[in-house]
């Protein structure tokens, strides 16, 4: 597994998941759903290498614990949340920084995030200047930092039936960021997702599809 060390600002030494041609003149930081650098975030990575990107994905994990993977079962969703919530937001920022200075020289990067990581890519957009283009995939802490503005162009991807980020939210965002392209799909959350039930290929393929579109455009 092509795994490297990280060293963000703070001193935190971390891991993470590094993919695809490291002269690429477009780069990607893949930021992780609450179930850690999984086997799933590591093929999303390799899709985007597939495609000519090179990319990280930082274990943000790493600083409440080494190596943690976890599946898709209820006690993984219950102690993904448990473990999201020991972390501070602002050290992750730190994290995805670290990621974005591993890419390589003179690459334009952007970032790519899904769920927790959805809301990470956001931050990414807003609170730093290290990112040409942010896209969200059902990002379920955006509405609450909606008032947040975008140093970068945003997409923004979420499912009308996703039980944990109600359409009013997504209206929300919609209407605090006219400038943002926001796309709603018809499954839930996790619907890019191909190792949950809650997987919906077709959707999966429209969004994929625009976030390339999108990253061709602004990288």
């Amino acid at each position: 597994m092509p795994m490297i060390s990280l060293t963000a600002a703070d001193g935190h030494r971390l891991t993470a998941y590094r993919a695809g041609p490291q002269n690429a003149p477009r780069a990607l930081v893949v930021a992780q759903e609450i179930f850690g650098v999984n086997r799933h975030i590591r093929s999303v990575c390799d899709r985007f290498a597939a495609e000519g990107y090179a990319v990280i994905a930082p274990a943000l994990f790493d600083r409440v614990g080494a190596g943690i993977e976890l599946g898709y079962e209820a006690a993984d969703v219950a102690l993904g949340r448990e473990l999201r919530g020991r972390i501070d937001p602002g050290l992750t920022v730190l994290d995805i920084l670290a990621a974005a200075a591993a890419l390589p020289r003179g690459a334009k990067r952007g970032i790519v995030g899904y769920c927790w990581g959805g809301t990470v890519a956001w931050h990414g957009a807003t609170q730093t200047s290290a990112f040409a283009a942010s896209c969200g995939w059902y990002g379920g802490g955006i509405a609450a930092a909606k008032e947040e503005q975008a140093r970068c162009p945003v997409q923004l991807h979420f499912g009308e039936t996703d039980a944990s980020i109600p359409m009013a939210d997504v209206e929300e965002i919609r209407a605090a960021q006219p400038g943002v392209a926001v796309h709603v799909y018809g499954g839930g959350h996790g619907f890019g997702c191909d190792e949950r039930g809650s997987y919906v290929e077709a959707d999966y393929r429209l969004a994929q599809r625009r976030t390339l579109d999108f990253f061709a455009g602004h990288l």
